[in-house]
């Protein structure tokens, strides 16, 4: 499962009324970064016939098969701090992760 924390859903919910026409939001991985894999995230318009659809907090969040394999048990949050505002990953399938927090490695 994926999830969104309370903090989380709640800025992707905000984000998304002012993209009407957005199907949910896609969460992935990709191969780059200090580590190995990146994660990201972009709000999508259509799903394909091999995404996964979950639900969190009411989002709808899309994700390819591939990308599902390396996400497992993943929350990701939002902060909001004096250092500044973002996603935060928190995925225990990482054995290792850069100190930015986009990339990781399995």
């Amino acid at each position: 499962m994926i999830t969104l924390s309370t903090t989380a859903a709640e800025k992707v919910t905000a984000l998304l009324v002012e993209r009407p026409s957005q199907a949910g939001l896609r969460v992935g991985v990709r191969g780059g970064g200090c580590s190995g894999f990146t994660y990201f995230l972009e709000f999508e318009d259509k799903i394909d016939a091999k995404d996964r659809e979950l639900e969190s907090h009411g989002v709808k969040i899309i994700v390819d098969s591939k990308s599902y394999l390396y996400l497992m048990g993943i929350e990701i949050d939002y902060l909001d701090n004096l250092n500044g505002a973002g996603f935060k990953f928190n995925n225990p399938n990482a054995k290792r992760t850069c100190g930015c927090g986009e990339s990781f490695s399995i």
